[in-house]
């Protein structure tokens, strides 16, 4: 007998559609799975074998064949197991239904017979849904991360039992509709406030700035003066992931079997790799290719505290991501590219001892030693990096201060009303902040006024700005402008936008 049963299987964030094709014939009984299967494919069929009898019915004494088709394709996963259990009970006549070329079944199955939750299973569903599957039978605890998907009928199921007395008719299971929507509206909850900042006033500044247009930022100062504070409450400020943004976010998440709920991630994410990471953590890898650090930052924040701490080798693997916005892992089974669009926040102190240019304290480092610190940031990498800021020391004044300060709310307001600028100016382009236009599209959406365009000419050369400074600037300046709802750029806006970029010609030279 012959049965075809259809299942999926990831490569990067993309799912393909595997037919899951069964034969039981005459012969001495043997269980062979074809079709390039990883080992923990091979290894499903002790598991269907298990819990198929475990589930109470017969296990064929049959020659069975089991091809996954397409042949060339490389399969890896274990969520092929209850597609090839429905397979096998399907060839043995324990399954009436016959219209089962328009279901997808994910999940890997227990020796009891029941269905363990499988990572990447959002993706999957994405990837039927594009691929004109309706319905997909999937894990139970998997429900919610799937339910996102509205226009999708998810089965979510318990047991192999479950799933032949659905098939058969036996046993109603309805769509499942998450209580638990996406809402844009939906206010985030946070523990920590713009507001516990004291002074550091253009700081606060730089990081809307950031916020409201996605910009790389890079905050120099001693220690104490609150980079790191600062940094930790950007997400408050940050505007809320769309619909589309956190299906993207979700997907990653999914992905690397890091959803904290198993629904969708409404929050923007925030990472924060410790400085003895290395390259492959940062950018992802292994024999099975997973998201590092960049990617599970994607839409969201990558902060690195104490930047020239991390290994020279480690920081120079930003450089192609911050460029693309995606990241390409090769590995012998397959080459994988995973989205990076992430803002990078770093921090770090102006030298070995920090007190560089402190008015405070005595610098205690030779110029060697500052140099050979500060030589760890290239000036490639420090190119990539849209606005630099300096802080000095938080004086008494400010914190005894009884003045109200800001909250994040109110920045966050600010910042919203731009990024709903950008939206709308870059509605068909799929571009969610400033810093993402391409260089293409910089004359069209970045347009200054006759001032703004002198000033801009006359700092190219006196501070010999790079050409991709340049557009960094007029990205800025874009970003500024909208938070002034200006539809120009003015004097003022690229007047701000080049403070941001001469801190490099201090430090750096």
């Amino acid at each position: 007998m012959y049965s075809n049963i259809k299942t999926c299987v990831l490569h990067g964030l993309n799912g393909n559609i595997i037919d899951v094709e069964t034969d039981l014939s005459r012969g001495l009984p043997v269980f062979n799975i074809v079709g390039l299967p990883d080992t923990s494919i091979k290894e499903s069929k002790e598991r269907v074998r298990t819990a198929i009898k475990n589930s109470g019915y017969e296990f064929p004494l049959s020659r069975i064949t089991i091809n996954l088709a397409p042949a060339n394709l490389k399969k890896e996963g274990s969520q092929m197991d209850l597609a090839i259990a429905i397979g096998i009970l399907k060839s043995s006549n324990l399954i009436q239904d016959d219209n089962l070329k328009d279901i997808v079944f994910i999940g890997e199955l227990s020796l009891e017979g029941k269905i363990n939750p499988v990572e990447g299973a959002l993706p999957m569903v994405i990837s039927m849904r594009e691929a004109g599957i309706s319905k997909c039978v999937i894990p139970y605890f998997n429900r919610e991360e799937c339910s996102v998907i509205e226009d999708m009928e998810i089965i979510p199921v318990k047991s192999l039992n479950e799933v032949v007395d659905y098939l058969n008719g036996e046993f109603h299971i309805d769509s499942y509709i998450s209580e638990s929507r996406y809402s844009h509206s939906k206010e985030m909850d946070f523990s920590v406030d713009f507001s516990d900042i004291k002074g550091q006033e253009s700081l606060k500044r730089a990081l809307e700035v950031a916020a409201a247009g996605s910009h790389n930022i890079l905050i120099i100062g001693p220690p104490g003066a609150g980079k790191t504070m600062a940094a930790r409450r950007l997400p408050t400020i940050m505007p809320k992931l769309t619909f589309e943004e956190a299906i993207e976010v979700t997907k990653i998440y999914s992905i690397a079997g890091l959803l904290p709920s198993n629904s969708l991630i409404e929050e923007r994410p925030f990472r924060s790799p410790h400085h003895t990471a290395s390259s492959v953590s940062l950018i992802g890898g292994g024999r099975i290719p997973k998201p590092g650090e960049v990617s599970l930052a994607h839409n969201g924040v990558l902060f690195m505290d104490e930047l020239p701490e991390f290994p020279k080798s480690v920081l120079e693997v930003l450089r192609q991501p911050l460029e693309d916005g995606m990241v390409t892992i090769a590995r012998a089974n397959g080459t994988i590219t995973y989205p990076a669009k992430f803002m990078l926040v770093a921090s770090m102190n102006p030298c070995p001892c920090g007190y560089y240019g402190d008015p405070l304290h005595q610098c205690t480092c030779t110029q060697a030693n500052i140099d050979r610190y500060l030589g760890k940031i290239s000036n490639p990498l420090l190119d990539r990096i849209d606005i630099h800021i300096e802080v000095q020391p938080v004086k008494y004044s400010d914190l005894t201060d009884k003045e109200k300060v800001e909250d994040s709310s109110t920045i966050r307001e600010r910042v919203n009303k731009a990024r709903e600028i950008q939206i709308e100016r870059y509605k068909n382009k799929n571009i969610f902040g400033n810093s993402h236009i391409s260089n293409r599209d910089i004359k069209k959406f970045c347009k200054l006024t006759k001032d703004a365009e002198d000033i801009l000419n006359l700092s190219f050369n006196k501070y010999k700005f790079s050409a991709r400074t340049y557009s960094k600037l007029l990205k800025v300046s874009r970003t500024i402008a909208d938070l002034d709802g200006e539809e120009l750029i003015q004097d003022k806006h690229i007047l701000e936008a080049i403070r941001y970029r001469t801190l490099d010609k201090k430090y750096w030279g």
